[in-house]
């Protein structure tokens, strides 16, 4: 536990935007808003439990930052009176971008997910060594396995960079999540038939050292789906694995260190771009605290998760997420 909070506290510090070149932001003597110890507590639940589960993190944070008041659009202002800007009035945003507590809670979500990449790293170190002593010619499989891990990244790296902003403006609704969440259920029982009736007539199961650059392009094309809130990352790249070749446990484990290199990339980038004001307006304590529940959280989803699919498969997530489908549409629209 107590490295585990080191580790975190020394990422967040050191992504804090700082450098020659990042975006201007405000640094507040004290938090701007208020976010108390129970909310920064529950996103870091649940984005520790939902991050790896094929169930939709990204969709989850949403309801609940709608259902803990935390969409304000409303310009926070210091304790002068004047308006905490995001980005300063400029030739390419003359009227500015002002600190708003949905801003800063968007942030927040993904920042936090330094927590479940923490979780993967300390579960699955003997694979990252795989993969570093692959990267300096030593280990066969390992550089394998980076090189499909990298392939995979790409689709996503690249079309996340660059819609970034679309994506967040058009995208990051309920009524998004509801479909995702529905469409995402009927692709997960079809992949799982497919795959129990492949069982049947083909005995073992491919490593994901062994996939090669095609199948690796294949599931990284897969997970550029789950930028849509509510479709799940973890859902797409497992079903990816299952088409590919891997059982339940193999297909897990290459989504969990897919995840770590892509939940790293995404993590970074928003730190860079928002961190600063997402700390300015809730402060680093509840940064930090958030992390650590996600870390914990999460490594007990990815043992869970390993274990049941190994039994059980996707069927119950597919059934979990039409219900929550139906939950959700009744709070919100009904």
């Amino acid at each position: 536990m107590r490295k585990t909070l080191l580790f975190l506290g020394g990422l967040s510090l050191a992504l804090a935007p700082t450098g020659i070149g990042a975006p201007a932001a405000p640094v507040a003597p004290r938090p701007a808003a208020e976010l108390s110890t129970g909310d920064a507590i529950i996103l870091g639940l649940i984005e520790g439990v939902t991050e790896f589960l094929p169930i939709s993190s990204t969709g989850h944070l949403i309801i609940a930052t709608n259902v803990l008041g935390l969409e304000s659009e409303k310009p926070l202002t210091g304790a002068d009176g004047q308006v905490l800007w995001h980005k300063k009035p400029s030739a390419k945003h003359p009227a500015g971008v002002p600190l708003t507590p949905k801003l800063a809670a968007d942030t927040y979500t993904v920042v936090i997910q330094f927590g479940a990449i923490a979780a993967v790293a300390l579960l699955y170190w003997r694979q990252l060594i795989s993969l570093f002593r692959g990267l300096l010619g030593r280990d066969i499989a390992g550089l394998r396995l980076l090189v499909n891990l990298l392939v995979a990244f790409i689709p996503a790296g690249v079309i996340g960079f660059l819609a970034h902003d679309w994506i967040s403006d058009r995208l990051f609704s309920v009524g998004a999540v509801v479909t995702a969440q529905v469409a995402g259920a009927f692709l997960m029982l079809y992949a799982e038939r497919w795959r129990r009736r492949r069982a049947m007539y083909v005995l073992g199961s491919r490593e994901p050292a062994d996939l090669g650059v095609a199948s690796a392009a294949k599931i990284g094309l897969l997970q550029c789906v789950a930028m849509w809130p509510g479709t799940s990352r973890s859902m797409m790249t497992i079903v990816g694995g299952y088409f590919a070749g891997l059982d339940p446990r193999r297909a897990a484990e290459f989504s969990f260190l897919l995840g770590f290199v892509t939940l790293t990339g995404a993590s970074v980038l928003k730190s860079y771009q928002s961190g600063a004001s997402m700390i300015a307006v809730f402060g680093l304590p509840h940064v930090l605290l958030g992390a650590a529940v996600a870390a914990l959280s999460a490594a007990a989803a990815v043992r869970f998760l390993v274990g049941w699919l190994t039994r059980h498969g996707l069927a119950v997530f597919a059934v979990y997420r039409l219900v929550t489908a139906a939950a959700i549409a009744a709070w919100f629209f009904f």
